[in-house]
């Protein structure tokens, strides 16, 4: 009796136990249950090719940005590398000889045309002028003498009282005179020109370069040094090489007195340094690189053009007018060529082939084909694309204020008029974080 009911009691306790286990695993799979049917939804929504990939579900949307495609007038532009060169580079050397008494400026500054430079020693020509207006006196006295004479030989003559021979000896001798004292006249002008020829001046406005010779040494008009270089910056020059096919664009401006468009860049090709035009194209064609020279001038009020220097020149040749435009971004390489994801009215995108145009800054691009007006492309979200994918648009509103990041897929889309994201019945799951909580 007593090992009957010790077995009965054993065989209560392994019942109890085996319910109260029953009841926890229960208990455990309805707790987790909710979390893993979300984790197992967004398993089958992203695909083993992450959100959007290949194993996406049919009906679900990939959140992505868009572009508009609008039309803007464009400009073509031709860039080059291109030398800085002063507009005029004077060497200024003395024209008469003599003694470097004075220097006027200081290396580097900035003169203007005729502005005094340095002074040579005038008092050899100060004298030799002396000379030449003494000379030019005593000429003058001599042919007022013979001036007079020659008017009482005509007297004479017209009374029958001196031969002819007197009176056409006393004509040629006034004449002699005349031309003495224009001599004179001449050798006094050349004289004061030398005295003038002693104060250097700047034959051009610019900047001067290193001082070449100094005061107290002999200068002498066959020197070829010079006394200092005066070189002109303003305005400054740029020249540079274009491809022999671009000649027929430019030709079309230039030969009818017209300009181009020109911006100096620096070396990196990231700041504009100054405005300016082409005006210039050389005569021919240089048969060893196969381009034309051309020139282009800029006013560099500033200065920030110094001569040798290398620059990025961009020259604007034309203008495509109301252009196809769409945000740069959108702009895609393949090995096929270059292609953008468009959006159809359907919200779903198609891969479309473009061809592309010139750029219109940094953010845009031109398309010559394969787009219009008023089409919609993908700019952000590319990755998770394959033709025929149906997209939600993401629009500033959408966007967390926290980080700028895309909102809920099932809220965009909603807003975008697509399908929703469905979520398990019966449990509600935070767009956050993704996991499920119950409530």
């Amino acid at each position: 009796m007593t090992q009957t009911t010790i077995k009965f009691s054993l065989s209560r306790r392994r019942k109890i136990i085996f319910t109260i286990l029953v009841v926890l695993i229960a208990l455990l799979v309805w707790h987790f249950w909710p979390a893993a049917g979300s984790r197992g939804g967004e398993a089958q929504m992203q695909g083993p090719g992450g959100p959007g990939g290949p194993g996406m579900r049919h009906g679900l949307t990939t959140p992505v940005h868009a572009g508009d495609v609008t039309t803007a007038d464009v400009p073509i532009y031709l860039t080059a590398l291109g030398t800085v060169i002063p507009n005029a580079t004077v060497t200024v050397t003395s024209r008469v000889d003599g003694q470097l008494t004075h220097v006027f400026f200081t290396e580097g500054q900035k003169v203007e045309a005729g502005q005094l430079l340095a002074q040579i020693d005038p008092r050899s020509y100060q004298a030799t002028l002396a000379q030449y207006q003494g000379d030019l006196n005593q000429n003058q006295a001599l042919l007022k003498s013979a001036e007079l004479t020659l008017a009482r030989y005509r007297k004479l003559f017209a009374q029958d009282s001196l031969s002819r021979q007197d009176l056409d000896s006393q004509i040629a001798t006034v004449g002699q005179y005349s031309g003495v004292i224009k001599a004179d006249q001449a050798q006094i002008a050349a004289a004061k020109l030398n005295i003038d020829f002693a104060r250097i001046t700047s034959p051009i406005s610019g900047r001067v370069g290193l001082r070449l010779v100094d005061a107290g040494n002999m200068v002498h008009s066959s020197d070829t040094t010079g006394i200092v270089t005066v070189t002109q910056t303003q305005p400054a020059a740029v020249t540079f090489s274009v491809p022999q096919n671009n000649i027929p664009t430019l030709l079309k401006a230039l030969h009818n007195d017209k300009s181009l468009a020109a911006t100096a860049f620096d070396q990196d090709g990231s700041t504009a340094l100054a405005q300016g035009s082409v005006r210039f194209i050389s005569n021919q064609i240089d048969t060893s690189t196969g381009s034309v020279e051309m020139k282009a001038l800029f006013a560099n009020q500033d200065e920030v053009l110094y001569p040798n220097q290398f620059v990025n020149l961009r020259l604007q040749v034309g203008t495509l007018k109301q252009a196809v435009v769409i945000p740069a971004q959108a702009l895609q390489l393949s090995s096929d060529g270059s292609f953008v994801w468009l959006i159809n009215k359907d919200h779903t995108v198609t891969r479309k082939a473009v061809q592309t145009g010139p750029a219109l800054g940094d953010t845009q691009q031109a398309v010559l084909s394969g787009l219009a007006a008023g089409d919609r492309v993908v700019t952000e979200g590319i990755d998770r694309l394959s033709s025929g994918s149906k997209v939600s648009i993401i629009t500033a509103a959408g966007m967390n204020a926290a980080g700028d990041a895309p909102a809920a897929p099932a809220d965009n889309m909603n807003a975008a008029g697509g399908s929703a994201t469905q979520a398990v019945p019966g449990k509600n799951t935070q767009a956050a974080s993704g996991t499920g909580k119950e409530k």
